[in-house]
C-alpha cells in the first residue's frame, strides 16, 4: 500500500487536503503558561498561507528550489516547526531536523554532510550551540524567537546572518514565489538517528515513504483513525518519526495539533487546558502515571481493594470489546487519571519503547480509550507493526501494516530460527528508507539486494498472528525512554579504572536506566583496602559496601570525562569475585563477552540491582 487517499500522494498534498477536510477549522496551537490565556490557533488557511510565504523567503534569500536543498530545523514541537516543514515542500525542499540528544559534534557533522546553509532556530540558546563551533556551510540563521544583539554580534563575526522568521515570511509575501510541489518519490527529509556507536546516521525518506506509513495506519485503526474533529497534543520530539506519521494522520483527516508548552513538567497542564482526543505516548510517561495511582494505594487498604474492584471490572469489559469511561468505576477510581490526561481522551498511540503488560492493561482499563502499540525503525517511517484495537492481550506489537511485509530471518549463532516462528525481523514495503545518506556500507548492511530491511530485533510469530519482540542481535538496546544504549562501549570506558578487571553492563527495555556486574582488579582493590585498615579475601571486600562505593564513583567520573551521558551511566554495580572465563562459559574462546550466558548467569543479582533500586527511589 502506498496511499490511502488518490489527493494526497505526497506531505505537500496531505496538508492541502487536511485544508479542504477542515473547512478552515484550528491547525495549529499553542500556550504561553505565562500568559494565563488558553491555547491560541492557527486556522488552515492562514497556516498554509504562512507556510507558503516562508518557502517563497527562502528562495528570495538565495536557496535553490528542488530536492537538493536541504535546510535544518533545530527547535521544539511549536507551530513553527511545521510552517518550516510545509514551507520547504512548497518549494520541493527537504527538512533536516536537529535535537539536543545529538549533542553539538553530531549537529555540526550533520549541518556538514548535508551542506546545510540554513538553519531554523527556536531560541538564541540553540543558536549559541552552533556557533561556538559552526560548520563552514552555515550561512543563515532563522531565529523563531527574539534573540539578543550578542548573539547577532556573534554571528556576524562568523560571517552568518540572523534572520527572523517574520522576515523571512514577509520578503516571501513581497517576492510571492512560484510553488514547485514534490512527486512522491521525492525526498521529503533526511531523518538523523542517534541509535549506534559513532556520528549520526542519515536516513532518506521520500514523501512516499511517510505517506504510506502513514495511510497504512489509517487503514489499520480503522473507524478510529482521526477525524477532522480530533485534537491531539503533540509533545514528542518532531525530530523523531513517530511523532511526525502521528500528525500527518491528523493534518490529512483535517484535525488540529495543539503543541505543548516546551516544559515536560507542565505537560499535566497542557493536557488539562487542551483536551486532547488523540495522543501519542511512551512507555515512560506511561509507567509514571502508574506507579503513582500503585503508590497512591498502597497507603490504604480500602483504596487498594477499590482499585484492584475497578480493574477487575474494567478489565472484563475490555475483554468483551467495551471500552467506555462511563461506568461507575470510572467516576470513583480513574477520574483523576482521565482528567490528567485532558478527559476526552478517545485514542493513544504508543510506540518507541516496549510497554509492559500489566502497565498496558492497567491504562486501558483507567483511560477507558482505545490504546494502540506500535513497533519499528526510523528506517520504515516508525511503524511496521500495530495492534489491531480490539485485541486486548498485551505483550505483543500487533500485526504488520499493510504498507509492508514482514518476514523472521534465521539467526544461528542465537539459536533463533525462522521454520521455529523466531528470528530476526526483516521489513519490505512502500514505507523502507531508500539506505542512509552519502553512506553506502552502511545502506548495504541494513538493506539487502532484494529491499529487506534488517532490523536487528529478534521477533517471534505468536499463535495469533501477532509479532513479540524478544531479542536484539547486535549488543544493542533501548531503555523505556526510547534511548539506545551500546553496552560495549560503556564498558571500554569502565575498564579504563585500575580497579576494574572485567565488566559487564546490562539494560532492559522496560527500565529507564542500566546495572552493571563488575569483577575487581585483585590487586588493586587488596592495595586500596590494605591503605584503608580494610582487610579480607575478595570475595569478602566484594561484599563491603566502602569498595563498592569506591569502583562506582570511580567509573562514574570516568564517564563523565568520558562524555557519557547520564542514562549510559551504570545506577548500581554487583561485585563478583570469580573472573569470567572460557572454563565457566562466560567468554567465547578469543575472550568476547557472552553476552545472552552472562545475563543467564548473573539473572538473580541483575533482578536484585533493579528491585533495590526501584525500592530506594519509591523511598
Amino acid at each position: 500500500m502506498k496511499y490511502f487517499y488518490e489527493d494526497a500522494k505526497t506531505l505537500y498534498e496531505v496538508f492541502r487536503r487536511g485544508v479542504r477536510e477542515s473547512n478552515n477549522g484550528p491547525c495549529l496551537g499553542s500556550r504561553d503558561p505565562s500568559s494565563g490565556k488558553g491555547y491560541q490557533w492557527l486556522n488552515y488557511n492562514e497556516a498554509l498561507l504562512r507556510a507558503k510565504n516562508f518557502g517563497s523567503g527562502l528562495v528570495a534569500l538565495g536557496l535553490e528550489p528542488g530536492v537538493k536543498t536541504f535546510v535544518g530545523i533545530y527547535s521544539q514541537n511549536c507551530p513553527e516547526w511545521i510552517l518550516t516543514e510545509q514551507g520547504l515542500y512548497c518549494q520541493s525542499m527537504v527538512i533536516v531536523p536537529l535535537y539536543d540528544t545529538l549533542g553539538p559534534e553530531a549537529c555540526s557533522f550533520i549541518i556538514s554532510q548535508a551542506n546545510i546553509s540554513t538553519v531554523v532556530c527556536q531560541d538564541e540558546k540553540k543558536m549559541l550551540q552552533l556557533l561556538n563551533n559552526p560548520p563552514r556551510s552555515l550561512r543563515f540563521l532563522i531565529a523563531i524567537k527574539d534573540v539578543s544583539r550578542e548573539v547577532i554580534a556573534k554571528a556576524q563575526k562568523l560571517n552568518i546572518e540572523i534572520k527572523s522568521f517574520e522576515e523571512i515570511e514577509k520578503l516571501g509575501a513581497a517576492r510571492g514565489a512560484r510553488e514547485i510541489p514534490p512527486k512522491p518519490g521525492d525526498l521529503s527529509t533526511i531523518c538523523y538517528t542517534s541509535g549506534t556507536t559513532g556520528l549520526p546516521k542519515g536516513v532518506l525518506l521520500t514523501h512516499e515513504n511517510v505517506v504510506a506509513s502513514v495511510s497504512a495506519t489509517l487503514v489499520q485503526l480503522a473507524e478510529h483513525k482521526p477525524h477532522k474533529s480530533d485534537v491531539m497534543l503533540s509533545f514528542l520530539p518532531l525530530a523523531h518519526m513517530l511523532e511526525r506519521c502521528c500528525e500527518v494522520a491528523v493534518y490529512i483527516a483535517g484535525g488540529a495539533v495543539g503543541f505543548y508548552s516546551g516544559d515536560i513538567r507542565n505537560l499535566v497542564d497542557d493536557y488539562k487546558c487542551l483536551k486532547p482526543t488523540i495522543t501519542p505516548s511512551v512507555p515512560r510517561l506511561l509507567n509514571r502515571v502508574y506507579d503513582k495511582v500503585m503508590a497512591a494505594a498502597s497507603g490504604s487498604a480500602i483504596k487498594r481493594f477499590m482499585l484492584r474492584m475497578a480493574l477487575a471490572s474494567k478489565k472484563a469489559e475490555i475483554e468483551r470489546g467495551v471500552v467506555r469511561r462511563t461506568s461507575m468505576w470510572d467516576k470513583l477510581v480513574f477520574k483523576k487519571v482521565q482528567d490528567g490526561m485532558g478527559g476526552r481522551l478517545r485514542l493513544l498511540v504508543v510506540g518507541s519503547a516496549p510497554l509492559a503488560g500489566n502497565v498496558l492493561t492497567f491504562m486501558r482499563c483507567a483511560l477507558g480509550c482505545v490504546i494502540v502499540e506500535g513497533y519499528g525503525q526510523t528506517e520504515c517511517v516508525a511503524p511496521a507493526t500495530l495492534t489491531v484495537q480490539g485485541d486486548y492481550k498485551p505483550e505483543h506489537v500487533g500485526t504488520p501494516l499493510p504498507s509492508n511485509a514482514i518476514k523472521l530471518v534465521d539467526v544461528p549463532e542465537m539459536d533463533y530460527y525462522a521454520a521455529q516462528g523466531q528470528g530476526e525481523v526483516c521489513i519490505k514495503g512502500a514505507n523502507v528508507s531508500q539506505g542512509y545518506f552519502k553512506d553506502p556500507e552502511k545502506t548495504k548492511e541494513a538493506i539487502d539486494s532484494q529491499g529487506w530491511l534488517h532490523t536487528g530485533d529478534v521477533g517471534e510469530w505468536l499463535p495469533n498472528g501477532t509479532l513479540k519482540i524478544i531479542d536484539r542481535k547486535k549488543h544493542i538496546f533501548k531503555l523505556s525512554q526510547g534511548e539506545y544504549i551500546v553496552p560495549e562501549k560503556i564498558e571500554s570506558i569502565y575498564l579504563r579504572s585500575p580497579y576494574v578487571g572485567q565488566v559487564f553492563v546490562h539494560g532492559e527495555s522496560l527500565k529507564s536506566y542500566v546495572v552493571g556486574i563488575i569483577v575487581p582488579d585483585v590487586e588493586e582493590v587488596k592495595s586500596w583496602a590494605r591503605s584503608n585498615g580494610i582487610s579480607g579475601t575478595l570475595s569478602v571486600l566484594c561484599n563491603d559496601p566502602r569498595v563498592k562505593q569506591l569502583i562506582l564513583d570511580d567509573i562514574t567520573e570516568r564517564g563523565k570525562n568520558a562524555g557519557l551521558k547520564s542514562f549510559e551511566q551504570v545506577k548500581d554495580i554487583y561485585l563478583h569475585p570469580d573472573p569470567f572465563s572460557v572454563q565457566n562459559g562466560l567468554l567465547t574462546p578469543t575472550l568476547k563477552s557472552k553476552r545472552p550466558e552472562l545475563r543467564k548467569y548473573f539473572k538473580p543479582q541483575l533482578d536484585d540491582l533493579y528491585a533495590n533500586n526501584t525500592e530506594s527511589r519509591s523511598k
